[in-house]
């Protein structure tokens, strides 16, 4: 488990805001251009949200400026019932990236963990076994909210792989409901082809760029219960 601590949040945002301005600088450029130069910040605006949107839900889309980190006492006794449930993820799903960020935790379950039926957003007997104990970990850890990130490699036309990886999202979300998991804890959104962690040249790397990402943040359940421990 990685674990990245608060003085990073500070470079995630910068690299955030640089994010967002590399897409307006290559909004002309052809497809393998546009996923090279975001793909070289790939995983800052989901650590910004982590980092910075304890206290508001985390309902709002990647890549929001949500406010400051909470800090303090109160921050350290969220950050330990983060840790714990970091552990809890990682034990329970062998192979997921599993990464402390902030007062939060960025969970990223790859193709070999959670995959689909071939262009579609239909979960494999496979994927349902393993979100079923990721919905074990949530469950028993009921001060949290997620949000559900789904990404598409870069074959097809942006605006069908924009809507494949929202499916895929709400279908993640929607099996998480079935197996007890409160929907009003969970946020779905498809950030399509737009993040690549790999080259969508080879067959190696569009299956690393297909995957469900989450970020996990303490509810207001969890913040009032921590502001308690710390009187």
């Amino acid at each position: 488990m990685k674990v990245l601590n608060k003085t990073s949040i500070g470079a995630l945002l910068f690299s955030s805001a640089l994010v967002l301005s590399s897409c307006e600088a290559v909004q002309n450029s052809n497809k393998q251009q546009r996923g090279t130069v975001i793909g070289a910040a790939a995983g800052a605006v989901l650590g910004g949200v982590l980092g910075n949107n304890i206290g508001k839900g985390g309902r709002a889309p990647q890549g929001a400026v949500l406010g400051g980190v909470v800090g303090g006492v109160v921050g350290n006794v969220i950050g330990n019932k983060m840790d714990k449930q970091a552990k809890e993820i990682e034990e329970s799903l062998p192979g997921a990236e599993v990464e402390r960020v902030g007062e939060g935790i960025r969970v990223s379950l790859p193709e070999s963990i959670v995959n689909f039926g071939f262009d579609s957003s239909n979960l494999t007997a496979a994927a349902k076994v393993n979100l079923d104990k990721l919905a074990v970990v949530l469950k028993n850890n009921p001060d949290t909210n997620i949000n559900v990130y789904g990404h598409t490699d870069s074959k097809g036309t942006d605006d069908y792989n924009q809507k494949l990886s929202e499916r895929r999202a709400s279908s993640v979300k929607s099996y998480l409901v079935t197996n007890g998991v409160a929907p009003s804890r969970l946020f779905a959104m498809g950030m399509g082809e737009q993040e690549p962690v790999a080259s969508n040249d080879t067959d190696q790397g569009r299956a690393q760029n297909r995957r469900v990402e989450f970020a996990i943040t303490a509810n207001e359940e969890m913040i009032q219960d921590a502001q308690k421990q710390a009187q």
